[in-house]
């Protein structure tokens, strides 16, 4: 039977759960992966309450979507009504392997792969179909042009960015209303408290956090690179190098006091401290452990005292981050 969590408004006419799910991971980049096992985590995720659901084109080369589509064919209507799915275009892995991507987001491109989304995931409409990175090539307005277009023809609901500059969404938001910007954002990546958050927030546009355990360096429960499998990619991530992971640790013992008083993970602060940033903030974590996936959502019924926020906001000030968000390659598009 399928559960209920605090729902929230994301832009002007979305309203999900307080906790969404990213579904990269099911597909690729953190491990091993196991078909049925993720079929099973997907259920388990639409039963527990979750009812915004994360993808994008190039999440395992479109394996992400059409796993996402076999499960959501199985579910009553009803179920599947009260689902939000949000998937992406824009960063084409031209590749047959590897992590080599361009980023593309010219009328022909989106167009393209918003039919191949679509036939992946066995839908009609996608709810919210973000752009998964801004082209320097392309031409914002044309963009935006081309996703109202697909709005107009009922392919798609409402309209995201990802990783979004302030002038590059102000440009787009005068062709077509953007109703939800997607970016990192987490207690270890808070670049977007100085500049696109407060526009957001003048804007009512929805945000929707992705990494928001900070690929679970957050939860505490990552001591060193080596304990990932050879194929995870946080081996390469910058921040997960030695010295800078040990370094970055520091953020880690701000947080254990917390836990003891409010007798939650670090990762259920992490989730708490992001819902107190904004009424309109849903951050989407992934996990492919049922066990955590639970923890997650009940970070939404975590309230954490006003001077605790405060002490969390202010660990920007004496916590210097090391280590980029990506590698060289993973940074093309933002900017």
């Amino acid at each position: 039977m399928t559960q209920s969590l605090p729902q929230r408004k994301l832009g002007q006419h979305l309203t999900v759960s307080a906790i969404g799910y990213g579904a990269m991971g099911l597909s690729e980049f953190y491990g091993d992966i196991d078909t049925a096992k993720a079929s099973s985590m997907l259920h388990e995720v639409i039963d527990s309450g979750v009812t915004l659901i994360d993808t994008a084109d190039m999440y395992g080369r479109g394996a992400n979507e059409k796993l996402i589509g076999s499960v959501l064919k199985t579910l009553p209507a009803s179920t599947r009504a009260g689902l939000t799915i949000a998937s992406k275009c824009g960063i084409d892995r031209n590749s047959t392997s590897g992590y080599n991507r361009n980023i593309n987001n010219h009328p022909d491109y989106i167009r393209k792969c918003c039919d191949e989304s679509l036939a992946r995931l066995g839908i009609e409409q996608i709810d919210l179909y973000y752009i998964h990175r801004i082209d320097p090539n392309a031409v914002i307005e044309e963009t935006m042009q081309t996703l109202a277009d697909l709005v107009k023809e009922g392919k798609i609901a409402n309209v995201g960015l990802c990783e979004v500059s302030v002038p590059v969404l102000q440009r787009a938001c005068a062709v077509y209303p953007v109703d939800v910007v997607q970016t990192e954002y987490s207690l270890w990546t808070r670049e977007i408290e100085d500049d696109i958050l407060p526009v957001l927030k003048k804007s009512n546009i929805g945000l929707v956090p992705y990494s928001p355990l900070g690929r679970g360096f957050l939860t505490g429960k990552i001591q060193n690179k080596d304990e990932l499998s050879e194929n995870d990619f946080r081996r390469t991530n910058p921040r997960f190098q030695d010295e800078n992971l040990e370094h970055n640790k520091r953020l880690l013992q701000a947080l254990e006091p917390m836990t003891v008083k409010y007798n939650c993970t670090m990762g259920q602060i992490a989730l708490a401290w992001l819902l107190a940033q904004w009424e309109h903030i849903v951050p989407i974590p992934g996990t492919k452990n049922p066990k955590y996936l639970h923890e997650n959502n009940q970070a939404s019924l975590l309230k954490l005292d006003a001077a605790d926020v405060q002490t969390l906001n202010d660990l920007k000030n004496t916590i210097n981050i090391q280590g980029e968000r990506y590698t060289p390659e993973g940074m093309k598009g933002i900017f």
